[in-house]
């Protein structure tokens, strides 16, 4: 069954409309400082282009790299950073065309095989990615062996690229050993996906905040108040507490992006401009939102 409760016909057909992004999002209230940079954001397609992987989980609805530029300026930010996700496999064509189309406004986080050359890591390169992706989320991909992970790493390493890890909360006591491993910089996305049910102070969000604070290395986004929420938006408010910790505790190693397309939300859209204003809930000062909007990011993806 479709979000929609109508039925589809195959395995990555869907009704239409599903998974369509929130059209006409409001004008946030909140006025983003100058230079600030959606920091997570995604294009798919158009199919016609850029085919989606066949061992795709989910099929999402086409979202071009030109309806991505005009959220950009509407929202108020200046750049982007483009996440490859897993509909699109390790086929980065897609990300590629939309850095080569921003005129260095843009910067890319791929996923790549364990094959790559370094002719093709390095073409990754000059299009402007910065990190690869490694995605931990079971009902997204199918596992890949951690030592394989662990030679990409290394060798993108080598480009001065970090590494980008999704996974969600009760994945971590299993992944912490491993993530601790890795030498390069390590973002990991929407907070590691706590359970905001229980308490932020509690033993489940402590451990991630070990991992920052004993690793240097390690960042994090605090994104995505929409996947994560059980109390529901606009306001997020069950979701504040975690972000705002990790914002007060890490200011130089947290990141904010929008999360547009918002791939493979089942249930609703949220509305883009209601997720600009949930930041001064959670970067509290106009330092905070310097740091997180146009700080942070700038250094870790334009610093050459």
């Amino acid at each position: 069954m479709s979000a929609t409760g109508k039925p589809v016909t195959g395995p990555f057909e869907k009704t239409k409309g599903w998974l369509d992004w929130y059209d006409g999002p409001s004008k946030p209230a909140f006025v983003l400082p100058p230079g600030s940079v959606d920091s997570h954001c995604h294009v798919f397609g158009p199919g016609n282009r850029f085919p989606y992987a066949p061992e795709r989980k989910y099929t999402p609805c086409d979202a071009p790299r030109e309806k991505l530029w005009a959220l950009r300026d509407f929202l108020g930010f200046e750049r982007n950073v483009i996440v490859q996700a897993t509909c699109h496999g390790t086929d980065n064509r897609a990300v590629v065309d939309a850095l080569t189309d921003a005129g260095g406004r843009a910067r890319g986080v791929a996923t790549v095989k364990a094959d790559v050359t370094d002719r093709e890591l390095q073409a990754l390169d000059d299009a402007g990615v910065r990190g690869v992706r490694f995605n931990f989320v079971k009902r997204l991909v199918d596992s890949t062996p951690r030592e394989v992970l662990a030679r990409i790493a290394r060798r993108v390493g080598a480009l001065d690229w970090h590494v980008v890890i999704y996974f969600e909360a009760e994945e971590l006591p299993e992944l912490y050993p491993f993530l601790t491993t890795l030498r390069s910089t390590v973002v990991i996305d929407h907070m590691g996906r706590p359970d905001v049910s229980k308490p932020a102070d509690g033993p489940e969000f402590e451990l991630f905040l070990r991992l920052m604070r004993e690793h240097p290395n390690i960042w994090s986004k605090v994104s995505c108040p929409d996947r994560l929420t059980r109390s529901g938006g606009p306001d997020y408010a069950d979701v504040v507490p975690f972000a705002r910790r990790l914002v007060e505790a890490f200011p130089d190693r947290v990141l904010w992006g929008t999360d547009w397309p918002h791939p493979n939300l089942k249930s609703h859209m949220p509305d883009d401009g209601a997720l600009v204003d949930f930041i001064p809930r959670i970067a509290t000062t106009p330092n905070l939102q310097q740091r997180l909007l146009v700080e942070n990011p700038r250094a870790l993806y334009w610093s050459r």
